[in-house]
């Protein structure tokens, strides 16, 4: 019988020459937030329910088009009295549309956590694993925790392991039995020891951290990237600042950190806390043996994206991204929003031209294809 010429060839040179090269594609967004004034954009008085589909319409490309999406989730899903600032309960439709658009993951440990108590961590787990989102940050208990530690994702062949820590919550007490994730160097050396056991093809560590509406990492944040990347991490990106911090693409150590990506949605209004940037990145893995695998960053990019938030009398938020910088300017009616858009917009760039390490604006929208199904690495 005669072998079909590539796996002959394979049979007869060294395994160095029959490689197998596959890509996989992340979006990182930053907080999203839920403010008194989003909760009301969202309730539709008709249908007497919650809707944010409308809202991130305009994302959803982006966001469905990729291998893996992530975002910080900085509210709980505590249920009713819904709430925004400063004890933040959003409805779970919020989450919902989450899923629809098209994002995987979901990090939990912020500052917000234990907004409401026992009651919002616990219930806020539970809606999400409804949903089948998955997600890592807070558990219900030192035990989910080590179970669940570190969030195993499976696509395209890559395995992620992905770890998520906050700087505190706001004062509040961790409710017993709860755990919520804290920038602790010796939980996260132990959960990062853990996580290189799981032999992932690369870590992800999803921070809360710096100082708010500072446009610059501080020193206690490059601190904890350079411990991250020391054991073990590949990818380090930012949240809580509201407000964007720049980027760097470590190409000749294969490493990434966006510090801060801002606000992805929220009902900020001022200068700079308007709009964030979704971080873009393809990884590439080439395979050499069943064993034996090389994974590096192959490229590494942002989008821009703005909140607009109607003047007529619904009062409607909208997510903008930015399509080389065209796409929204009919979208947005009124003279003071496109003046706001345009300064964010500038402001955003000359941060990013300055300051950020080989991670340009992205010019295009990522190509639409099919999603296959995330798989989340089941409990042992």
């Amino acid at each position: 019988m005669k072998l079909p010429l590539p796996i002959f060839f394979c049979l007869i040179v060294t395994s160095s020459f029959c490689q197998d090269t596959t890509r996989l594609s992340l979006l990182f967004a930053g907080d999203v937030m839920g403010h008194d004034s989003q909760i009301a954009s969202a309730y539709n008085a008709t249908l007497k329910k919650y809707d944010y589909s409308a809202c991130f319409q305009f994302v959803r490309p982006y966001v469905d088009s990729v291998d893996v999406a992530i975002a910080n989730l900085e509210v709980t899903l505590a249920g009713r009295p819904y709430k925004g600032y400063p004890a933040f309960s959003s409805p779970d439709a919020l989450a919902v549309t989450l899923k629809q658009i098209g994002f995987d993951v979901l990090v939990t440990a912020n500052n917000h956590s234990v907004d409401r108590g026992r009651k919002g961590i616990e219930r806020t787990i539970k809606i999400l694993d409804s949903l089948h989102i998955a997600h890592t940050g807070t558990f219900k208990d030192s035990l989910s925790k080590e179970e669940q530690t570190p969030l195993i994702i499976k696509k395209n062949g890559f395995r992620l392991a992905i770890l998520n820590y906050t700087y505190g919550t706001n004062g509040i007490p961790v409710t017993k039995p709860n755990v919520v994730n804290h920038l602790d160097t010796a939980v996260m050396r132990r959960d990062m020891v853990k996580a290189k056991q799981a032999n992932p093809d690369v870590i992800i560590v999803f921070t809360h951290w710096g100082a708010e509406y500072q446009s610059l990492p501080s020193k206690n944040q490059k601190d904890f990237a350079e411990f991250c990347f020391k054991n073990g991490a590949t990818l380090v990106i930012g949240a809580h600042p509201h407000v964007l911090q720049p980027m760097e693409w470590r190409r000749d150590e294969n490493q990434f950190v966006a510090y801060s990506l801002g606000n992805y949605i929220s009902g900020q209004r001022k200068r700079y806390t308007d709009g964030g940037a979704m971080a873009y990145l393809e990884l590439q893995k080439i395979s050499y043996a069943a064993d034996s695998a090389h994974v590096t960053i192959d490229s590494a990019g942002y989008y821009l994206s703005w909140v607009y938030r109607t003047v007529d009398s619904h009062k409607d938020y909208y997510l903008l991204p930015e399509d080389a910088g065209q796409s929204n300017l009919n979208f947005i009616k009124d003279a003071e929003s496109r003046a706001a858009h345009k300064i964010f917009l500038e402001d955003s760039r000359l941060l990013f031209t300055k300051y950020n390490k080989d991670v340009l604006e992205m010019q295009r929208m990522p190509a639409r294809f099919e999603r296959a199904i995330v798989e989340v690495e089941p409990e042992p």
